[in-house]
């Protein structure tokens, strides 16, 4: 019996998939970028399903690519062109295995939509906060696999904040169950951070153990408008002052981000009479104080840190507010290409690296149109350069080399990150060679190699 065979019988009739133009979205990344080859897709059910396939592929040495919901930016999760490695979606298993709202945690497996666990923690009157623009399709593994990052990890963390427990199955088709639900737990090391940003390549994530919260209560959302990117800085830290840790989130978004959010999502439309520069969109929870957020901006206007603002009156207003900023991704793909960087810098040096990239991107490429936002409060920037549209394949490489060194020498230079919430995947493989020391690379590979000798679980991805 093939291994094709084998894995079509673990599956059963429905697990399984192999016509091509059926497979034609789980093989291209979602930039489209890159486009790869599987002789089969499986869709197992079941741990016990991930854990059969990854062994008889152990036994077979024929290699898994592991995929949750297909949004990722770096194409961590598509095969490669040569047509031999098996592509694993776990979009099968989607229970929500057990909520404990005493406890303030849940047990999801890795195929649940992360908006399906905001509900679910929502109907038991808890809160879990990783939000994404991608909620809707984004699955937990995925989100766990790559370290997800999100609008609210200023007060709540990445995605390795989230997690109490994981259970991964490992190279061997071996399973690693730690579900624990527990907040302290010094028994030896902390398996699941190995895990957890790993990308697949070290294990499948098929299970999670998540943290919830209390729900923020009411909360108040403001669009406000900057005269420079530098001042969302001060503004932030007038903020912090002001409420403390109430603050949700804080979102800086460009004028040309939002003119593009504008041109390709139906029914978007800033609401100011008047253009400016940069805004800043911000969520605070306002723990029974009464318009705190609107207070404090009152005091930031009179200090001269924002020019203009609007508050949504209810809930209606600020989601038409939050799908501006969860459209952009979308708008950015329909604009058409463009130059990404997801860095991150220390919250203090955010002001500087915008001044100092500016003056790069003019001495560089004048001509190049910088389409920049990102989660200041956590210093997370999206710094995307648009790059002129009458060149050549040839000249756009060459040029978006010098830009892309550039950009992350003077982040490197700053304390910072080429990668904040994106991962490595494919695409950034080579920068990480270039940004991270010899003693970090080499004990990467060593996990690696200890953990999956035979380089079967996502090969050519992250190192």
């Amino acid at each position: 019996m093939t291994i094709v065979e084998q894995l079509k019988e673990i599956v059963g009739p429905r697990g399984w998939q192999s016509d091509a133009d059926e497979l034609s979205a789980n093989l291209t990344d979602w930039r489209r970028a890159v486009v790869g080859k599987t002789p089969l897709l499986v869709m197992p059910s079941s741990t016990d399903e991930v854990s059969r396939i990854v062994r008889a592929c152990a036994q077979a040495r024929v290699a898994i690519v592991p995929q949750g919901g297909n949004t990722g930016m770096c194409a961590g999760a598509i095969p490669d062109d040569s047509g031999t490695q098996v592509l694993l979606s776990l979009r099968r298993l989607d229970r929500i295995r057990n909520v404990d709202a005493d406890n303030f945690s849940m047990e999801v497996e890795a195929g649940c939509l992360l908006s399906d666990i905001q509900t679910a923690a929502r109907a038991a009157k808890r809160y879990f906060p990783l939000s994404l623009g991608a909620e809707g399709s984004c699955q937990i593994g995925g989100n766990l696999a790559t370290n997800a990052g999100g609008v609210n990890v200023i007060r709540y963390g990445t995605a390795r904040a989230l997690a109490l427990g994981i259970e991964v199955v490992l190279a061997d088709g071996s399973v690693l169950s730690s579900l624990r639900s527990l907040r302290k737990d010094t028994a030896g090391y902390d398996l699941k951070q190995l895990f957890i940003g790993s990308e697949g390549t070290l294990g499948i994530i098929t299970a999670a153990t998540l943290r919830l919260f209390p729900e923020p209560g009411e909360t108040e959302t403001a669009l406000v408008a900057l005269r420079a990117s530098g001042d969302a800085v001060s503004l932030l830290n007038e903020l912090r002052t002001a409420l403390a840790d109430r603050i949700e989130a804080f979102e800086l978004v460009s004028r040309r981000v939002f003119g593009l959010v504008e041109k390709h999502i139906p029914g978007a439309a800033l609401p100011f009479a008047s253009e400016y520069p940069w805004y800043v969109l911000i969520e605070a929870a306002t723990s029974g104080e009464a318009r705190g957020l609107q207070a404090a901006l009152v005091q930031a206007a009179a200090e001269e840190l924002i020019v203009d603002a609007v508050i949504a009156k209810n809930s209606a207003e600020a989601a038409r507010l939050w799908r501006m900023r969860h459209s952009i991704a979308e708008a950015e793909r329909q604009d058409g290409k463009a130059l990404k960087h997801d860095i991150s810098v220390p919250v203090s040096k955010m002001q500087d690296f915008l001044l100092r990239g500016d003056e790069l991107l003019a001495d560089i490429v004048p001509q190049a149109r910088l389409v920049a936002f990102g989660h200041v409060g956590d210093g997370n920037l999206h710094y995307n350069v648009v790059l002129p549209r009458d060149l050549s394949e040839e000249e756009w490489g060459a040029l978006a080399s010098r830009v892309t060194i550039a950009i992350y020498d003077l982040v490197d230079e700053l304390g910072g990150s080429f990668s904040a919430e994106h991962g490595v995947g494919l695409l950034k493989k080579s920068w990480l060679r270039k940004y991270r020391g010899g003693e970090e690379i080499a004990l990467m590979r060593l996990l690696k190699s200890t953990l999956d000798p035979h380089n079967l679980l996502n090969p050519g991805k992250v190192i």
